[in-house]
């Protein structure tokens, strides 16, 4: 199968064997996978590796649509076939397309995880998000909304904030809220914490959008990873593995 790999000296398409999955994983042909800033400086104690950690495609036992975001402590997603744990996997949003199923796992489970289970967020509660313009924050936003709480304004007094840039828009907001949660940095009176893979709870996800910067072919995966690097980009950029 095609596959990108990052080695020492950089990232390069490669034919590999496909992944054969254990008991608890099942193999999944990959239509799309998403890329996230900073990715190829986690694996550098086990390379040759395999990049992406956000996916959407279908079982090949089974034909079933499914995405997910994977454990970061093994080999990525961008290729053709992948061997996935059962616990990540979720079904495959049906309004959505391949490439903006990929670009939702990591921001939409980001967004659960600090408003649902760090926040413990209720129907009619004041929620203020940090970066509502981001990735992370714009999702968080709707699933806010769609939890029944009341999004404010920067500034304004919350009983939740959830903080996706750090700096002074935390340091601005956190004295007018009741709980802070953060993903961008550990900050005294906050609750810091790293996303985790988790496929009931994307299954819990309602209806939500996250943006898509731009999608590229595997084969243009180099123009991919500098595109992720720029300034200027909105939302998730994506590599597309199976056209649909």
């Amino acid at each position: 199968m095609k596959s990108v790999r990052l080695h020492a000296d950089g990232l390069r398409l490669e034919e590999i064997a496909r992944p054969e999955p254990n008991a608890d994983e099942v193999l999944v042909r990959v239509h799309a996978a998403s890329i996230t800033r900073d990715e190829l400086t986690w694996p550098t104690d086990r390379l040759p590796a395999i990049p992406s950690y956000e996916l959407s495609g279908v079982v090949e036992s089974t034909g079933e649509e499914v995405f997910a975001l994977t454990p970061f402590d093994r080999d990525g997603v961008a290729a053709e076939w992948a061997s996935v744990p059962r616990s990540v996997l979720a079904p495959k949003p049906a309004g959505l397309s391949h490439e903006e199923a990929a670009a939702l796992p990591m921001p939409g489970l980001t967004a659960w995880q600090a408003l649902v289970v760090h926040g413990g967020l209720s129907a009619g509660q004041r929620v203020l998000v940090t970066g509502s313009t981001g990735g992370v924050g714009q999702v968080a936003v709707q699933l806010a909304r769609q939890l029944g709480a009341v999004p404010v304004e920067d500034g304004e007094v919350c009983d939740l904030l959830f903080d996706t840039v750090g700096g002074e828009a935390l340091a601005r907001n956190a004295g007018g809220a009741q709980s802070v949660i953060t993903i961008a940095a550990d900050a005294p009176g906050a609750r810091y914490f790293v996303v985790e893979p988790d496929g009931a709870q994307l299954a819990e996800l309602p209806e939500l959008h996250p943006q898509v910067d731009s999608v590229f072919p595997l084969e243009d995966f180099d123009a991919a990873f500098a595109r992720v690097a720029q300034r200027g980009k909105h939302g998730k950029v994506v590599l597309s593995v199976v056209a649909t």
